[in-house]
Formats: C-alpha cells, structure tokens, sequence
C-alpha cells in the first residue's frame, strides 16, 4: 500500500477560489509525490459546516482523515500543512496528527509556509516581482490573516525585511493593523495602492474585510483616507512559487528534514 498524504488548509467556502488555490496545490503535490496517495483536509469546522450546508459536500477533518485512513489500512502517513504561519490552525493541525502516531508505523507532519529565514527570503523575492512594474506613486499593501496565536509575529518580521520597498504587510486580526498603516502611509509619497491577500485562498477576508466597499473595509479605509485603491482577489494559492514552496516542504519532511 502507498504512503498517504494529507494536504491541509484552513480551508473557504468559496467553491471558485477553492478549485484555484487548494485544489491546486494538492494537484502540485500529487504531481510531484505520485507514490502518495494524496487527502485533504479542512481546519476550520465553520467551513466544513458551511460547504456541507451549501454543496452537500463532506471535507474531513484532520482527525476524521487520520481516523479513516488507519481503518483503510494505511501505516505511513505525512501531513503537509498549506497554513501561511505556524500559528493556532497549524497547531490544531499538528495535534491531531500526532495523537495517532502509536497507531502508525510513521506519522510526520510538515512545515506551513513561513516557517524559516529561506521561506520569508523566497516570499520577499516573490513580493518584490509583484511590485517591480509600480509607479513612483504606487505600493503594494497584503493583508495577512493574523493571529492571537505568538506567530502573528510573522506578519510584522515580514513587514520589516520589506521596509526599504513599497510593499506593506498588515493583518486583519493582529499588528501590523490597518490603522498603524494609514499613519505611515500618509507620511508617504505614495498615492495609489495595490492590494493583495497574503493567504492562500482569496474568500471571506479578501472579499469582504479588504476588498469591498462596507465602510469599515481596507480599500473603504483607505480610500477615505484619500488614497486610490485597487484590489485584487487571488490568493496565494494560485501563484506557481508559492505552490512549489509547499511542495518543497513537503519533500524536506518526507526526507526527515522536517518532523512534527
């Protein structure tokens, strides 16, 4: 019997962003790992609830995925999270794994996307591509997640190693916050604004919390700020690096560089 491999996110309730981000990458690392069998599953239960409700459609979670996969027969199983930070969802994620490993062979669980100096340095690069066409006046600004979780820290690291480029970092749930931005922003020469999730799916967050027009959104914010604001709603997952970024990782666990 192969190996399994479980890719797991947090998971969207949006079917169209879904297929581009998600289904995507398990596609990579189906592609890349073909003596896997690849699984998915979801982190959060609100929106397994809510694709249940919407498309009768049952998205397990890590446990249930663990627990099915023991009662298929499978020994050796590698959990890759597609989580951006090692925060709270990831931790749910190497919990439940981990509890089944007296019943397995081998259980591993891999890195999320910002897990070390190389990750962020790749995200950088990669940032600093989406910003290289901008005019004087123009900056990029992503709109990171966020945590309560000690790894929000992660948003204002990467924040910090792009000070010297017009490219901003925030999160929708902790610092960097909207508001700090718009100060330094107005103390800038920059007067039209990119923006992008820094998540891997664009759905609930990108669409309403940056890119809508209810007044309290980033683009309404900002805009009442006096700042020309465009949104763009892709989310991380359909960029090729960053799906060859979590195929890596999932490669560095495979080969014990990595273990939860």
């Amino acid at each position: 019997m192969k190996p399994a491999l479980i890719a797991v996110s947090f998971g969207t309730s949006y079917p169209e962003t879904r297929k581009k981000t998600i289904e995507a990458v398990e596609r990579k690392l189906a592609e890349a790992y073909p003596e896997f069998d690849v699984f998915r599953a979801f982190t959060s239960n609100k929106v397994i609830k809510k694709i249940k409700e919407q498309e009768n459609t049952t998205i397990l979670t890590v446990d249930q995925q663990m627990k099915n996969l023991i009662a298929d027969g499978y020994d050796e199983i590698y959990v890759q999270p597609l989580h951006i930070i090692p925060g709270s969802e990831y931790s749910k994620a190497l919990h439940q794994a981990m509890s089944y490993k007296n019943q397995l062979k081998l259980i591993k669980v891999g890195k999320p996307l910002l897990s070390s100096i190389a990750d962020y340095q790749k995200i950088v690069a990669w940032l600093e591509v989406l910003a290289k066409n901008l005019d004087d006046d123009e900056c990029l600004v992503l709109m990171g997640h966020g945590s309560q979780h000690s790894a929000f820290t992660v948003y204002a690291c990467l924040d910090h190693m792009l000070m010297d480029k017009a490219i901003f970092v925030c999160a929708v749930e902790s610092y960097p916050e909207i508001s700090l931005l718009i100060n330094r922003l107005q103390y800038s020469h920059y007067k039209k604004i990119k923006m992008y999730p820094l998540m891997l799916v664009a759905g609930d967050h990108a669409t309403n919390d940056m890119a809508s027009d209810e007044e309290d959104s980033w683009k309404s914010q900002l805009e009442q700020a006096g700042f020309s604001v465009e949104a763009f709603l892709k989310g991380m997952g359909e960029v090729p690096e960053i799906q060859q970024m979590f195929v890596e990782h999932a490669g560095a666990m495979m080969e014990g560089k990595t273990n939860g």
